[in-house]
């Protein structure tokens, strides 16, 4: 879908303009430590993780926001997982491949990973497609030692119920219930959809299409997605047409982290999407990117996009809920260097609660009075108990 992003329009919404310059990022760093999620302590699977691939080191990693105190309802708490329908690996490393990954995700089911007692990245010789008809649930759990890479040149996972190559199982493949997919205790690292043009493109790690999608208790580290387009976006995570408008919901989950480890892509350096709430909950969104130019639809000589430096949507109805999470560090090389939130009938609503964003340059224009949002909607976002400062 697209905006109007005219002078005339920014003027008009009362933007403000700030100046350009966010320093460049330094070369990516390696994640370090012990893997360690909010509020999390030893337990099964199906609880929050414990590790993480990584260097030896004396520091944690937590994963998602520690002092986040938003509560989860039910149906956004990771699945129980101690009884998995498939599991990858046979104890040792060498048994968790790419192809092993990409076997469990298109057969459906709870999975998880027997892999040995330490942390392993798996880098992704494919990436792994969700089959429709196969589920309708679909849980895939790395039991927080478990990294899928991209290797920095593909997308990592894969479904879309209106592919009629995974298959289409009803008559209104944009509107239906199933598959429902969770992620959860896993690290998405090195994904790249840039070349990607299915539905759009976007998605550098995840790319999802109808059914449900939730991300509990997991780590996005420089994912990638096209570099220009003024309407693609996601370099973690793309999602459209979710089942009866209800949210994605991202857990205890954290998408970037240090400098270096975040994502980047034309518009949306983490998450992005047309016409899909989300529900973002003890989460950390820190030093990603929209590196597009000419915003939407595309300015005169440019090809468009560099807005929504951690978060991108648009669409008519659809909410945006931040709770208990920091957004900070994130840069946009056009509107919204934290949020970009367009509503183009302006139906749609965003609240922000208990949470701090930070140090979002929107180098090209944002919200009067909301630093590092750019919104368009039904009224003002409602902030409660919450820090918007430079």
């Amino acid at each position: 879908m697209r905006w109007r992003s005219s002078v005339a329009v920014v003027a008009g919404a009362l933007i403000a303009l700030l100046p350009a310059g966010c320093g460049s990022e330094a070369a990516p760093e390696q994640p370090r430590g012990e893997w360690v999620a909010a509020g999390a302590s030893a337990a099964p699977s199906s609880a929050a993780p414990s590790a993480a691939p990584s260097s030896p080191a004396p520091a944690a990693v937590v994963v998602g926001n520690p002092k986040g105190r938003a509560s989860v309802p039910a149906e956004a708490k990771a699945v129980d997982t101690s009884r998995p329908t498939r599991v990858i690996g046979d104890g040792t490393p060498a048994s968790c491949t790419s192809k092993a990954v990409v076997a469990a995700v298109a057969a459906g089911g709870v999975i998880t990973f027997d892999c040995g007692p330490d942390p392993l990245t798996i880098t992704m010789a494919a990436t792994a497609k969700v089959r429709n008809a196969n589920g309708p649930k679909i849980v895939l759990d790395g039991g927080g030692k478990i990294t899928l890479s991209g290797g920095g040149k593909r997308r990592i996972l894969y479904m879309n119920t209106c592919d009629k190559a995974q298959g289409w199982t009803t008559s209104h493949c944009q509107d239906q219930d199933h598959p429902q997919l969770t992620v959860q205790n896993l690290t998405f690292a090195d994904g790249n959809s840039t070349g990607e043009t299915t539905e759009g493109g976007g998605g550098g790690a995840i790319f999802v299409r109808g059914g449900r999608l939730k991300v509990v208790n997991s780590r996005f580290i420089r994912n990638r997605c096209d570099s220009t387009g003024p309407d693609l976006g996601g370099a973690a995570i793309r999602v459209l047409s979710q089942s009866k408008g209800l949210p994605v919901y991202i857990v205890n989950s954290t998408f970037g982290g240090g400098k270096g480890l975040g994502g980047r892509c034309s518009n949306g350096g983490a998450l992005s999407s047309i016409g899909v709430s989300w529900v973002v909950l003890n989460s950390v969104l820190t030093h990603n990117s929209a590196i597009g130019s000419g915003a939407n639809p595309a300015r005169a000589g440019k090809p468009g996009g560099g807005s929504g430096g951690a978060i991108y949507t648009d669409g008519n109805l659809f909410t945006v809920r931040i709770a208990g999470s920091i957004v900070t560090d994130n840069h946009a090389e056009e509107g919204g260097g934290a949020v970009f939130f367009v509503s183009n009938d302006r139906t749609g609503t965003m609240t922000i609660e208990s949470s701090t964003l930070q140090r979002n340059p929107s180098d090209g224009f944002e919200t009067q009075g909301f630093l590092g949002i750019f919104f368009l909607g039904a009224r003002n976002p409602t902030v409660k108990s919450s820090t918007l400062r430079r």
